[in-house]
């Protein structure tokens, strides 16, 4: 019984993942929005923000925006933010891959005081798929990005897709 439970799991994500064609619709089907959206064009106009990156280390090696910090999503610990940025006026965008991730810790960030956090609307993703750079563990731009897995990789167009740690 517990392994047709498993199937049937599969098989729907399998399925609702091949109906979404675009970030937009995935971010509809499993984002709540809970967590304020900020465009990668937008971000381009904010001067003083800390960048978050909550994807996990292996992804953050391959690539990530230029100055992000890993806070990575399994092995958050929100006291690491807290001893690190106490002043919870700052200006704080979190991204993974699409924003699905991400808005999970923002939700964190915000019930723990930090209201001027913001969701990248498309993630890493969004932000390679418009032309902007990224860079690897060795601070050195980059297109290869990690792909997350092979149903959220058909989301990246303009970028090295990577799926290995």
């Amino acid at each position: 019984m517990r392994y047709f439970i498993k199937f049937l799991c599969s098989l729907f994500l399998v399925m609702t993942a091949n109906a979404q064609s675009s970030i937009d619709q995935a971010l509809k089907w499993y984002n709540r929005e809970s967590v304020p959206y900020i465009s990668v064009a937008d971000m381009q106009n904010l001067s003083n923000h800390v960048i978050l990156d909550a994807r996990e280390l292996e992804e953050f090696k391959v690539s990530h925006l230029k100055n992000a910090v890993w806070i990575g999503y399994d092995d958050f610990k929100l006291e690491n933010v807290v001893k690190n940025y106490s002043d919870k006026n700052l200006n704080f965008i979190v991204y993974c891959s699409i924003g699905v991730r991400s808005e999970n810790i923002g939700e964190k960030l915000l019930e723990a005081g930090y209201l001027n956090t913001r969701n990248l609307y498309g993630g890493i993703f969004e932000w390679t798929n418009q032309g902007y750079p990224v860079y690897n563990a060795q601070g050195k731009e980059t297109k290869k990005v990690h792909a997350y897995g092979k149903l959220w990789g058909k989301y990246l167009t303009k970028a090295e897709k990577v799926y290995q740690d």
